[in-house]
């Protein structure tokens, strides 16, 4: 093979058009960004409950099903990525998530809503969410934390694009039905040109010009591990429980931010309108800015510092709760600590266990997120109802920090035997 050859082999995808490795990144920002909408869930409860008579714990389901099959799904999805490839994956999520959103139009009973929303809508999710991290990990040796991090950025800042857009023009003008539909093609024309720029590199891919460091702070392995070997790692566990406890402890201050603003006199509006797009800033920043900072400071020192950020985060967001300021400020580093999870984590994945089973291996780990939502919401609300104020779930989270911080200051790099 003559020079040239080695470089365009390098540089490009063999028997592709010959696009630049970045356009993988805009297709992986194109589906989660659409697939970040399942956080805008929140914008069609009060329609739904006024025309139905619903009660907040049947909305809430809808949205519990839809996390839990997302979770569950991420596995199968990821197993069928790592044997098939990205493409027929991701075009089965773009079709499902797009489906689910446009039957929900259809609404006349919760169970149907379950089924649209909660199963096909999760399912989508699933199948979605699963092939824009390994595309990136593959293509991105050099810059795993940041392409990782811009791609799953994108599932942060969906809601803050959807979420206002659906709130603020499109359900007062033409109805919660007809903003279903309409999301619904949006995400269909988005998450297929997506689909369609998510493939993986040529075997034995190497950026131009790079190689790989081993001393390097975020340097990967050079064995894959298979799913059976990875679960033998006392890694995993340990990594496992740091997720879900992490995760938990943000979705728990989360889910009480709107009720809580509410009892220290700030406007539900003012909450609605501004903490909607601060969270989801701060989501999509800390995914992004904390993956880039990863491939410079090791990925689980960066973990580990925005886990012990969040411990301290949240009992200062209770106690400076009545001033809106500091709120969206707290909030806005909650959310930033959150969403660094779910991008360093995954770039973790392909570092420590490698990047052929990426797929299923981060899927496994991705499980942790599935209990993180069943529980976090729950445990919240469980504490209200004991203690009749918000100062146990807020405290009760750092403490759930603090388990995942000691999970986390356990979690060695794994070695192959």
């Amino acid at each position: 093979m003559s020079t040239a050859m080695a470089g365009k082999v390098d540089s490009i995808e063999v028997g592709s058009t010959g696009l630049n490795r970045w356009w993988r990144v805009i297709g992986g920002l194109l589906m989660n960004i659409a697939l970040g909408s399942l956080y805008a869930w929140s914008v069609f409860v009060a329609p739904l409950e006024k025309e139905f008579g619903w009660k907040r714990a049947d909305t809430s389901t809808v949205f519990t099903i839809a996390v839990v099959v997302f979770a569950l799904t991420f596995i199968l999805a990821g197993r069928l990525q790592d044997k098939l490839g990205p493409f027929f994956v991701s075009l089965t999520g773009a079709i499902l998530v797009s489906l689910g959103f446009f039957l929900c139009s259809f609404t006349s009973s919760l169970t149907y809503l379950f089924i649209c929303f909660g199963v096909i809508g999760g399912l989508g999710n699933g199948f979605g969410y699963a092939t824009p991290i390994p595309v990136m990990a593959k293509w991105f040796p050099d810059k795993r934390g940041l392409a990782v991090g811009l791609a799953v950025g994108g599932y942060g800042a969906g809601s803050a694009i959807f979420g206002p857009l659906s709130a603020s023009y499109l359900i007062p003008t033409y109805g919660w039905r007809t903003t279903f539909q309409v999301l619904g093609v949006i995400f269909f024309v988005m998450t297929v040109i997506g689909s369609f720029l998510l493939k993986n590199p040529p075997a034995g891919y190497k950026p131009s010009g790079w190689s790989p460091a081993a001393t390097s702070k975020a340097a990967a392995t050079t064995y894959d591990f298979s799913p059976g070997e990875m679960l033998r790692t006392p890694t995993f566990y340990f990594m496992w429980i740091a997720y879900a406890f992490g995760c938990a402890a943000g979705l728990m201050v989360i889910s009480q931010l709107v009720p809580f603003a509410k009892s220290v006199g700030i406007p539900s509006i003012t909450l609605a309108s501004l903490g909607l797009v601060v969270g989801a800033v701060g989501n999509a920043s800390g995914r992004i800015l904390s993956g880039w900072m990863s491939d410079h400071l090791g990925r689980i020192n960066v973990l580990r510092l925005m886990i012990g950020i969040s411990m301290v985060a949240m009992p200062i967001l209770y106690q400076v709760g009545g001033n809106a300021a500091a709120l969206f400020v707290m909030l806005f580093i909650v959310y930033w600590c959150y969403g660094t999870q779910l991008s360093v984590n995954a770039a973790t994945a392909a570092d420590f266990w490698g990047t052929k089973n990426v797929g299923i291996n981060y899927g496994l780990l991705f499980t942790a997120w599935g209990v993180a939502g069943l529980l976090g919401g729950r445990i919240g609300g469980k504490l209200f109802d004991k203690y009749h104020n918000y100062q146990m779930a807020f405290y009760t989270a750092a403490v759930l920090a603090l388990i995942a911080l000691v999970a986390e200051l356990l979690a060695k790099r794994p070695k192959h035997v």
